[in-house]
């Protein structure tokens, strides 16, 4: 084994700067036996690192070869099995259990014995040595002699110790001394020990010699423990000294910490009031302008809106932890409370004042304008052509311009009191709704008027004459609840109830005006109207857009532009009933500042939509045709109130107006529809051009004239569809009931009107009617033709209609001469009957009749008499051509030629 071992250091360790301490031959437990070996070993440079490693032998060699290793600071536990009886099996626990088997018992046991020194001397670990005899772990150390485990037992563990190179060097210079060092180890061995006992002599000798030295060595080391002892003393009170000065040092260290944290704290302190002062301090300045400032003047209200902006920043001024709870921080900011609280209340009741005011001051005005209207023993129309009083209504810029210059404190006053923000917006919607329902409708009635000419004179503005006294009421009544936001508008609510009976009873005179038609009214009377309608439209559009703009700029309202919503509304007009909300003047809950807007508007506003209304009733009252003015301007300012905001009052209101007009637009052309079905004709007189086939005509000529270039085309293409099958039915109807008046004269008349119609405008959503109605009319003329025309040669279309029936049943055309009913002699005698002056009588009498049918309006006489005359050339040039064909040779001929005819023909038309 020690050759095996010294072997392993050799070729295993010694490369890897390990020592081997112990070795033992094993083999695993339970499996084929494949000896190998577990080696303890130690690395040779610091720190030591312990390892148990697995050596196996080559099957190809006599060599080593190593396997596997662990540290031993890895090992759990070494199981010895039996601690009593002797068992070669022991168990070493790393990550898993390794089950080995010895080759023997002691190898076990110092092996073993070896790991449990190494872990004492090393690793200090608990390892836990189970079925371990007690006794083999006592003789691996001495008793009292711990320190040899900690400090000198490598030589008691270390069986076997190679030799260093001096060493080696010497014992080669002594074998090289004698001869026999390597021939007879026994006589080298022999001499080295006589060697040993002669330097063992001379050893005892020495050391007999020095016995006095000793002596006075031992002496020399009592003086020296004397001496180490008086320095101990010495080092015990210096230690003593050192550890008073060490006292008194962290006592001065302490202290020194406490002065550092009172100064630390002294200036988190200093920090912490800087921040109170400077972040909630409040200039004398702003607190005097909060307290005093001059809200009427600009200067006044720029150090008002400084201060507010100062106190605001100063109330949300994010604090400390901490800070809340500090006496001077409450009192400001109950000081700050009071401030703001003081301000809003002045601020709102200043701003109630002032639309006081201008409401007063509008009121003065418009009842000044209103006043021209109803000056006693005038009539409306000439006080009208007299003062020419023009359709516009009043600028609200000034007021809008002097009131956005509190546009910052009301976002001030929205921000820390929103109350008062909420109750100056009601008081402002209340005021504004009542000022603008006045102007309204006053300038409703004006656009009333100058549509009509005319008014009753019965209706007078009974109360605004004594405007004086009213408004001196009502602007009492106002700042007397100037200091309350919410303050009574009782005033307010009896004047506007008074003057709008007032309003509403000469709006119900307009429209009580009778149903007038279409052909009383010419061109310039419709030009009129639509210059009415657009100046109507024109002017409101800007005063919506003009006030919606200072309420999102004054009340602090984002308009956020949503071009996702859409006039869904306006464009279904056969939805069923649409939700009119800007006539309930209620405000409706709101998800955010665009509805806020809207809500405003719609309070504000509210008398728009029902105001267009009855113009546009009374616009269809005149003239049904207006419709067709109204549909056009109308859908093209919805159009443009959509591009700028789908979603926004003004794009609502006129949408849902728009629905009403539309309505009336297809009602117009139901009327007309209807006015088709009971058209009636009178039985004694001919049909002619019927009249809602003129006034199709009517009707396309201004549409196309109105919608040039219209957004809403597809609506009228619609309405062509529906009239113009509307006017063939009814003109076929017609022509099947009347009496007078042939069917076929009456159909071709009024398709040629309906086809002559359609070519000149050139609709091209009726190309197709157009063509129908142009074969409706070729068809009917060709059959009054043949039927006015019928056999102006009875006896002999007779004659020729029987050979026609003989070439039919089957006789050759040259053999029919030979049937006695029709040969020569009776073609001759037939042919003596008509001779050229009949002929001429009965296209004369002819002429007449057709002549009596046709009316005169569509010029048709000539160009019926002219396909007549075809139509009897043809027959004519028919006879011949059987006279030629079934009586070859015979000589026989009409007594008249087609020259004759043509100038027959001629000569009649030219006669009449």
């Amino acid at each position: 084994m020690t050759a095996i071992k010294h072997a392993l250091q050799r070729d295993i360790f010694t490369p890897n700067d390990e020592r081997l301490l112990s070795i033992v031959n094993v083999c695993k437990a339970g499996k084929k036996k494949k000896n190998c070996f577990l080696c303890a070993t130690v690395t040779t440079e610091r720190p030591v690192q312990v390892k148990v490693v697995k050596v196996k032998k080559s099957d190809k060699g006599d060599f080593y070869k190593r396997q596997i290793a662990w540290a031993l600071r890895d090992l759990a536990a070494v199981d010895a099995k039996d601690a009593i009886k002797e068992n070669p099996e022991f168990d070493l626990h790393f990550e898993k259990i390794y089950k080995w088997v010895a080759s023997s018992t002691a190898e076990k046991n110092a092996f073993i014995s070896c790991i449990w020194k190494l872990n004492q001397r090393y690793l200090r670990k608990k390892i836990d040595f189970v079925n371990v005899s007690s006794q083999l772990l006592e003789e691996s150390v001495p008793s009292g002699e711990n320190q040899s485990v900690a400090g000198g037992d490598e030589e008691s563990v270390d069986e076997y110790q190679e030799l260093n190179a001096r060493e080696e060097q010497d014992i080669e210079i002594m074998m090289e001394g004698c001869e026999c060092a390597i021939s007879n180890a026994e006589a080298f061995a022999e001499k080295l020990s006589r060697e040993l006992q002669v330097l063992d002599g001379a050893n005892i000798q020495s050391i007999m010699a020095s016995e006095k030295q000793v002596n006075i060595l031992m002496q020399l080391l009592d003086e020296a423990l004397k001496e180490v002892d008086q320095i101990e003393l010495k080092l015990s009170s210096y230690e003593e000294m050192l550890q008073s000065v060490k006292e008194q040092m962290d006592q001065i260290s302490e202290s020194n910490h406490l002065i550092h944290l009172s100064n630390t704290n002294n200036v988190k302190l200093l920090s912490e009031i800087e921040f109170l002062v400077n972040h909630m301090d409040l200039a004398k300045g702003h607190i005097k302008a909060l307290q005093e400032g001059d809200l009427a003047s600009s200067r006044g209200i720029e150090a008002c809106t400084n201060a507010a902006d100062a106190l605001l920043q100063c109330m949300n001024v994010a604090l400390r932890p901490g800070h809340d709870m500090l006496l001077a921080v409450k009192q400001q900011q109950q000081r700050f409370s009071d401030l703001r609280e003081h301000f809003a209340r002045r601020l709102a009741s200043h701003l109630n004042n002032v639309f006081v005011q201008q409401f007063t001051q509008a009121l003065l005005q418009l009842y000044s304008r209103s006043y021209f209207l109803s000056v006693p023993g005038h009539d409306q129309s000439s006080t009208l052509a007299q003062h020419s009083i023009e359709l516009t209504l009043p600028n609200h810029h000034p007021f809008h311009r002097d009131l956005l210059r509190y546009a910052k404190l009301m976002e001030w006053l929205k921000s820390t009191d929103y109350g008062k923000y909420e109750g100056l917006t009601k008081n402002y919607m209340d005021y504004l709704s009542r000022l603008y329902e006045r102007e309204i409708k006053d300038f409703f009635e004006v656009a009333k008027i100058k549509m009509t000419g005319t008014t009753k004179e019965s209706k007078k503005f009974a109360t605004l004459p004594r405007k004086e006294s009213a408004v001196k009421q009502e602007t009492e009544s106002l700042h007397g609840s100037s200091g309350k936001l919410t303050g009574s508008t009782s005033s307010l609510n009896k004047l506007s109830v008074q003057s709008s009976g007032n309003r509403r009873s000469q709006s119900s005179s307009l429209l009580d005006m009778g149903n007038m038609s279409a052909s009383d009214l010419d061109v310039a009377d419709r030009t009129k109207f639509d210059k009415i309608f657009e100046q109507v439209l024109s002017e409101l559009e800007p005063l919506c857009l003009a006030e919606q703009d200072f309420i999102s700029k004054f009340f602090k309202l984002q308009q956020h532009q949503n071009m996702t919503s859409s006039m869904t509304e306006a464009e279904d007009v056969d939805g069923g009933s649409l939700s009119r909300q800007h006539s309930s003047g209620t405000l409706l809950p709101v998800s955010s500042e665009k509805d806020m807007i809207r809500q405003m508007m719609i309070k504000i506003f509210r008398c728009i939509e029902p105001e267009l209304n009855n113009l546009i009733a009374l616009g269809d009252k005149i003239d049904s045709f207006n419709s067709l003015y109204m549909l056009v301007k109308m859908s093209h300012h919805v159009w443009t109130a959509q591009n700028v905001d789908p979603a926004s009052f003004l794009s609502t209101t006129l949408g849902n107006v728009l629905v009403t007009v539309k309505r009336n637009f297809d009602k117009c052309i139901s009327n007309q529809i209807r006015q088709m079905e009971e058209v009636k004709i009178s039985k004694k007189s001919k049909v002619g051009i019927l009249p809602f086939v003129a006034e199709f005509e009517e009707f396309a000529g201004l549409a196309e004239s109105i919608f040039k270039n219209a957004e809403r085309r597809g609506d009228l293409d619609k309405a062509y569809t529906k009239l113009i099958r509307g006017v063939f039915v009814n003109v076929e109807k017609v022509a099947n009931e009347s009496q007078k008046t042939p069917r076929d004269v009456v159909m071709m008349e009024n398709f040629h009107h309906i086809f002559a119609t359609l070519s000149r405008l050139k609709i091209s959503c009726l190309e197709a009617e157009k063509k129908e109605a142009k074969q409706k009319y070729t068809d009917h003329l060709q059959s009054y033709v043949i039927y006015s025309l019928g056999q102006p040669l009875e006896k002999l279309n007779h004659f020729f209609d029987g050979v026609e029936a003989r070439v039919a049943q089957g006789i050759r055309e040259e053999e029919v001469s030979y049937q006695l009913a029709f040969n020569k002699q009776e073609l001759r005698k037939v042919i003596k009957e008509y001779p050229g002056k009949e002929v001429k009588k009965g296209l004369d009498n002819l002429y007449k009749k057709v002549d009596k049918h046709l009316c005169e309006e569509e010029n048709l006489l000539q160009v019926v008499w002219h396909s007549m005359q075809d139509e009897f050339i043809r027959q004519y040039k028919h006879f011949e051509g059987l006279i030629a064909r079934c009586y070859p040779g015979s000589g026989v001929t009409m007594e008249f030629t087609i020259q004759d005819i043509l100038d027959y023909c001629s000569s009649i038309a030219q006669s009449h």
